[in-house]
């Protein structure tokens, strides 16, 4: 993962050891994001998620999305 790569998720998730034992959430929120990627698996929607979790925002999940993209492409290329 580059930096830049690594500035862009810390925009979107962050990881705290006092808040739900370190596990990652969206910032600025108490959403784990693996809720997101538990809901896709389930072939819920993401606007499902987004009523479920209206405190998470689209940029958000897209952001968090791309960057999941782009790290499995790179590891394929590679």
């Amino acid at each position: 993962m580059t930096a830049e790569q690594k500035a862009r998720l810390s925009e979107v998730i962050w990881v705290d050891p006092e808040r739900l034992s370190g596990t990652p959430c969206f910032k600025g929120t108490r959403v784990p994001v693996q809720h997101l990627l538990d809901y896709i698996e389930g072939s819920s929607t993401i606007d499902e998620f987004f009523q479920d979790y209206p405190s998470v925002t689209r940029e958000q999940v897209i952001q968090f999305l791309e960057l999941g993209k782009d790290q499995l492409v790179e590891c394929v290329s590679s």
